[in-house]
């Protein structure tokens, strides 16, 4: 049964449900931090509304790798409703039209759980942006961080709804897809920055003093993370992942039949070349192979950065979530390859390029350049 794809008569029911969902973490970030300053709690707040970010970013991963995004082919309710409880008549019809999909209880439920969980995530962002403006002032005496950096946050979750409502409402368009992946992680990015300085506002922790070199090769290594991020996402939303089904060859071949203009022809429907034809097994190889090329380099250049954070005291720390979450891509991005796709290894593939994202911030933000004047040793690491 087909329907207007926006249906807002269930948004006040939904907003309820979000701001339920954010009274837990509210009160426990309170109760936990009743004695501390205001500033610490918003810190404390802060450090939880990351934690849940990255709770949704791998809870959108799961919607999307079995499928359920349209499990609910509306927004924002479900046929209108604000649970699949009441939509289950629509449901139903839906499935015994198309059986395998991609309308199902379970994929309604997924979905909806989904919406649920960004929209507590917003209510925690909009909580942070007004205490934000409310102790701009800071703390005694001390300038605070600035509130446009959560202003910013909050901006920048209303256009992730904006982009969950289209790749709903565009029918998984690929591009909308892979921006709506992107945008999460930018949101784990803006989060990082704010703890960072939180914590250094209320605690004054001595900054890391680096070269200039390093924080610029951290810098490109953020930038060229970014890249990769996004040929994972094109990899994803073009369900391109079993092109390649043999590791570290593909097809057998060093160098596969691809199709690179078809395959990143960027504005186009899920499954079809912008001429309409349906995109070609080629295309897929192509932009199966390309993410994987790049991940050579991106890990080559990651590797290379670790050495350096390790001469440093002060990014011990950094250097050693980075080892991990290193291991931990090149593991989940075989597997997804070998293991013909395994949801968890798929899940973990994108929150372990969350997690990359968080610590390379965290590493820019805690430190700053050494002063132009002093003498610079030799290495990156001085």
């Amino acid at each position: 049964m087909h329907g207007p794809l926006y249906d807002f008569s269930p948004v006040a029911r939904m907003l309820l449900m979000g701001v339920l969902l954010a009274c837990g973490p509210l009160l426990m970030v309170y109760l936990r931090n009743r004695r501390n300053t205001p500033l610490g709690r918003t810190h404390a707040l802060t450090l939880v509304t990351l934690f849940l970010t990255f709770d949704l970013v791998l809870f959108g991963a799961f919607t999307r790798l079995t499928d359920s995004g349209l499990g609910c082919p509306d927004w924002p309710g479900c046929y209108g409703n604000a649970s699949p409880l009441g939509a289950s008549a629509h449901i139903d019809a839906a499935q015994q039209a198309m059986p395998t999909g991609p309308v199902t209880p379970g994929k309604a439920w997924v979905e909806m759980v989904h919406r649920y969980l960004a929209m507590g995530v917003g209510v925690l962002i909009t909580v942070l942006a007004v205490a934000a403006w409310l102790g701009r002032k800071g703390q005694q005496g001390r300038p605070g961080i600035s509130p446009w950096w959560a202003t910013a946050t909050w901006i920048w979750v209303c256009v992730q709804g904006a982009f969950g409502a289209l790749t709903v409402t565009m029918k998984l368009f690929p591009a909308i897809v892979t921006l709506h992946l992107l945008g999460g992680y930018m949101l784990l990015a803006l989060l990082t920055v704010q703890g960072v300085l939180l914590a250094r506002q209320q605690a004054e922790p001595g900054i890391g003093v680096v070269s200039a070199r390093l924080r610029l090769a951290v810098g490109l290594a953020l930038a060229l993370l970014a890249i990769q991020a996004t040929s994972g996402a094109w990899v994803s939303t073009n369900y391109a992942v079993l092109a390649c089904s043999d590791f570290p060859a593909c097809q057998g071949n060093w160098w596969p039949q691809m199709d690179f203009a078809h395959g990143f022809e960027i504005w186009r429907p899920l499954g079809y070349s912008r001429d309409g034809g349906h995109i070609s097994f080629q295309s897929l190889t192509a932009i199966h192979y390309t993410h994987r090329l790049l991940a050579v380099l991106t890990l080559a250049l990651l590797a290379a950065l670790v050495v350096h954070l390790r001469r440093v005291t002060v990014l011990h720390k950094q250097a050693r979530l980075l080892t991990g979450l290193l291991l931990l891509q090149f593991l989940t991005g075989t597997s997804n390859v070998v293991l013909d796709w395994p949801l968890l290894a798929a899940v973990l593939h994108t929150g372990g390029a969350g997690a990359l994202v968080v610590v390379l911030v965290w590493t820019l933000a805690s430190t700053q350049p050494e002063p132009a004047q002093a003498k610079a040793p030799a290495g990156l690491s001085a």
